[in-house]
């Protein structure tokens, strides 16, 4: 079965009726407008962060997501779910606790990535509306490219 398994695995997670907390599923779905390699996966995790933990892994997942941690609007963050668990991170997300706990239930199920990365986008705007901020409409392309970079496509795409 493992051989079936996509080599990796994005999700995008946020809401996005609610602007800049919706900038996982605007990553996804201009991710979605690329043509990628047969053996990446792309999900939309909308506000169900529960998703991850039924996602089959491969070696890497890579998760899309809003994070506050104190920086500039549209601020990169890049991290792993260690530095979640350990407090080395000042990130809150309203879907951190989520993915956190969902990456220990992939573990106990035995279906645990080798390696999980997570891209947080510090926030301009959170408020009614589907579109983002001006800010992070502009940031849209360098988190694409930083996550084409995890996957090992390098992107020349503004």
């Amino acid at each position: 079965m493992k051989e079936n398994l996509p080599r990796i695995v994005v999700i995008g997670v946020g809401n996005l009726l609610q602007k800049d907390e919706g900038v996982g599923i605007h990553a996804i779905r201009s991710l979605q407008e690329m043509d990628l390699l047969a053996d990446v996966k792309l999900v939309d995790g909308g506000t169900s962060p529960d998703l991850i933990a039924y996602t089959m892994a491969g070696e890497k997942m890579i998760i899309i997501d809003c994070a506050s941690a104190g920086g500039e609007p549209g601020e990169i963050y890049r991290f792993n779910p260690e530095d979640l668990e350990a407090g080395r991170s000042r990130l809150t997300s309203a879907h951190e606790m989520g993915v956190v706990e969902n990456l220990k239930l992939m573990e106990i199920t035995g279906n645990k990535p080798k390696e999980t990365v997570i891209i947080g986008v510090e926030p301009a705007e959170i408020g009614w509306g589907m579109e983002l901020s001006e800010t992070l409409e502009k940031k849209l392309p360098e988190v694409v490219r930083m996550v084409l970079g995890e996957i090992g496509i390098e992107s020349s795409r503004d």
